[in-house]
């Protein structure tokens, strides 16, 4: 088989792929009654759950749609992100505080909000979907819900100090800096001080996509303040992001403690190789926005982090990356330390492996490593019964076959945007400033 040949027969899998997962996703996810989407679905694509409306799991349907709606030039899409607009503008903005509320919860048959807290995590991926939408429908009242949102953030979260973004925040949006009262239902309560990877590559994706449809001063100065601290500082030398960090940007380290704190602890310290090679991607999406082009010091840290995916998180003989591994004292070998293979790092691996074949063509292991990612991902992610994506690797977990395939923390942003880039970028018509946003 050539290489032309395969490449076809890779492209036409896929785009059958990204059909059936659309269509499983829609229109069975709207949620005519109450409004917004579905979230809870089980591995027979049954609702069954609590179906509480959580903001991240709202905001990024509206972004899927919105993006499905150009891929497939179809109105039906825009229609469904639209649907999905009026629920997060008209029920999960606090009128009170300002922002958006975390998590609404079913009390009898009415929609209240639980959470003690609020998110900049979540706000952020309020703006993307508002962006997303705003680009397609061109409706004022969209972006101007996103740029209110962003001037919330820069009010409550943005620390002029030290730069960066506080992810964790009381209700009002106040910093929680003086809670010393260890209250167990403030959520995140251990990361009240500190900042993170997450909420901040989220929020460089979230505000890349709205410059592109506004391009305000401040908010060009602070989507470059976060390329930088994520580049130079939040990613370490050897390529891989530090989890948390406190409010100064010195890393939070176990690497003292004892194995048993460690383990224990392992989710808020260890190496995230899905979150480092989608970072990759993130910060040239960032970097294209703001120079209009690929800068050189972007390019080389982002192949730098897939390169450290692949040489210390991949599994090479059957494909996939890990969930997370860690650096014992001052050991140059990563010790994976959860070997599992959860679905959305396994989309973003996928998406990435292909950018950076396109972008170092010369280096074929690039494109190797993509399709020996995509054969995985069909064979052991892909639900060729029942459709839809396990929640990880049967592989590493045979179990995942009879769990939920939606929940609140499970929708179709990140496997939808990686196969709409992938199709994107196999047709010769991907562009990195179109691709995310």
């Amino acid at each position: 088989m050539t290489e032309n040949s395969k490449e076809s027969k890779v492209l036409t899998e896929i785009r059958a792929s990204l059909d059936s997962l659309v269509n499983l996703w829609y229109p069975a996810s709207i949620d005519s009654v109450s409004g917004g989407f579905y979230p809870d679905f089980n591995y027979k694509w049954e609702k069954e759950g609590e179906q509480n409306k959580m903001l991240v799991t709202q905001a990024r349907h509206i972004w899927t749609a919105s993006k499905l709606a150009t891929f497939y030039d179809d109105s039906n899409y825009k229609n469904i992100a639209a649907h999905g607009f009026q629920f997060l503008k008209e029920r999960m903005w606090d009128s009170k505080y300002g922002g958006f509320h975390t998590l609404l919860v079913y009390d009898a048959d009415s929609l209240k909000p639980v959470a003690k807290t609020k998110s900049a995590y979540g706000n952020a991926f309020a703006i993307y979907g508002l962006a997303a939408y705003f680009e397609i429908s061109k409706d004022s009242s969209a972006l101007n819900l996103a740029k209110k949102t962003f001037y919330w953030l820069e009010e409550h979260a943005h620390d002029s100090e030290y730069k960066g973004y506080f992810d964790v925040l009381n209700l009002d949006g106040s910093w929680m800096l003086d809670v010393i009262e260890n209250d167990r239902d403030y959520d995140n309560f251990i990361r009240k001080d500190w900042k993170d990877q997450n909420s901040s590559i989220h929020l460089l994706e979230a505000f890349t996509a709205l410059y592109e449809v506004w391009p305000n001063p401040l908010l060009k100065e602070r989507l470059e303040e976060l390329l930088i601290l994520i580049r130079d500082t939040i990613t370490t030398h050897k390529g891989f992001l530090t989890l948390h960090l406190e409010r100064n940007w010195t890393p939070v380290s176990f690497k003292d403690s004892t194995e048993a704190f460690r383990s224990e602890n392992f989710w808020l310290d260890h190496v995230s190789f899905g979150h480092d090679v989608e970072t990759g991607f993130l910060l040239l999406e960032a970097s294209e926005a703001i120079y209009h082009t690929k800068d050189s010091t972007t390019l080389a840290i982002a192949k730098r982090m897939m390169d450290h995916g692949i040489d210390h998180g991949w599994d090479a003989e059957k494909g996939g990356f890990f969930d997370g591994g860690y650096y014992l004292e001052d050991s140059d070998v990563c010790t994976i330390l959860n070997p599992a293979k959860i679905w959305w790092s396994q989309a973003e691996g996928l998406n990435s492996l292909l950018l950076m074949s396109q972008l170092y063509p010369e280096q074929k292991e690039y494109y190797e490593l993509f399709e020996k990612q995509w054969n995985y991902i069909n064979e052991y992610l892909i639900d060729h019964a029942y459709g839809g994506w396990y929640d990880e690797g049967l592989d590493s977990d045979p179990e995942a076959a009879q769990r939920a395939k939606a929940h609140v923390w499970k929708v179709n942003y990140h496997n939808i945007r990686s196969l709409i880039n992938v199709i994107q970028m196999l047709e010769g018509r991907f562009k990195l400033t179109n691709s995310g946003h």
